[in-house]
């Protein structure tokens, strides 16, 4: 709007400033949604490659390690190609600016591919966080009908309950006796020896008190000779620090897999929003000069 006031021989022309958004909304939806489609399409493409590659029998199949690393690859791909498309197409689609100079243009230009590569990741996250829910419920059913037939089973949950219950080891030693005979009237002392072995290596190893009592009740229970029941006792402590060890060992592998993807998705999203931008720019160019 632009009004003209005469005075004597002067004129002023006041021009009214624009109220039109700097924000073509459309174009940054249109945008977002595009470059959230693209994602879809190149993960389900990256998870059908990717299911191919491996294989649950030994020697076949890519290994973890080159799994880990073609699937952070593909990631960055994914970001870059559907970041691109949403930056370019919220440039260029969004409404021509008149009268702005060259440098606020580029601005706004970059701003609509980063807000469509913004939009098409929450997209992405929400999506997510309903899998994931939706997930997650599956597993409390799953729970449910577990916890459902356990009931049933009460004694064998007993058990369980008393082998990670510590304070079940230190009853134990109370009652505890040299005798033979006493020994061996408990009918099955597998219980005792699981709670004995569960308390001892969650502080590291088994004392030599805890080694003597064990061959004592296999003795006991087997016929066979102390030593002999030693050397018993010796190789399943043996066998079970091993399985703890593999344990831990692939439990701090997922814990370092985790971090590493987590890593990697921030990496790629940072990517992605620069890819976004650029396009953005790049495609607010052509809008103009087209």
């Amino acid at each position: 709007m632009i009004d003209t006031v005469t005075d004597g021989m002067v004129a002023v022309t006041t021009v009214a400033p624009r109220s039109d958004s700097p924000v073509s909304w459309a174009a940054v939806i249109g945008g977002g949604l595009a470059g959230t489609a693209v994602s879809v399409i190149l993960l389900a493409l990256g998870t059908g490659i990717g299911l191919a590659s491996i294989s649950a029998w030994p020697g076949l199949g890519v290994t973890a390690i080159t799994f880990g690393v073609t699937s952070a690859i593909w990631l960055i791909i994914v970001q870059w190609l559907s970041s691109a498309m949403g930056g370019y197409l919220a440039g260029r689609l969004r409404t021509k600016w008149v009268g702005i100079h060259t440098d606020e243009a580029f601005f706004r230009d970059t701003v609509h591919g980063f807000l469509s590569w913004a939009l098409s990741v929450v997209i992405g996250a929400s999506l997510l966080a309903f899998a994931t829910s939706w997930a997650v419920s599956g597993v409390a059913r799953s729970a449910t009908t577990v916890a459902a037939a356990t009931a049933q089973g009460s004694a064998q949950g007993a058990a369980a309950r008393e082998v990670s219950d510590p304070t079940g080891y230190l009853v134990d030693t109370l009652f505890r006796s040299n005798q033979q005979g006493a020994t061996a009237s408990q009918s099955d002392p597998r219980a005792e020896a699981m709670r004995m072995l569960a308390a001892d290596l969650r502080n590291g190893d088994v004392p030599d008190t805890d080694k003597a009592y064990l061959a004592q009740l296999v003795s006991v229970r087997t016929g066979l000779s102390q030593a002999d029941a030693m050397t018993r006792v010796d190789d399943v402590i043996a066998k079970v620090k091993t399985a703890v060890a593999t344990v831990r060992h692939e439990a701090d592998a997922t814990r370092k897999a985790a971090s590493y993807a987590s890593f990697f998705t921030a990496f790629a999203l940072l990517i992605g929003a620069f890819i976004a931008s650029a396009a953005g720019a790049l495609g607010g160019r052509h809008r103009d000069q087209f």
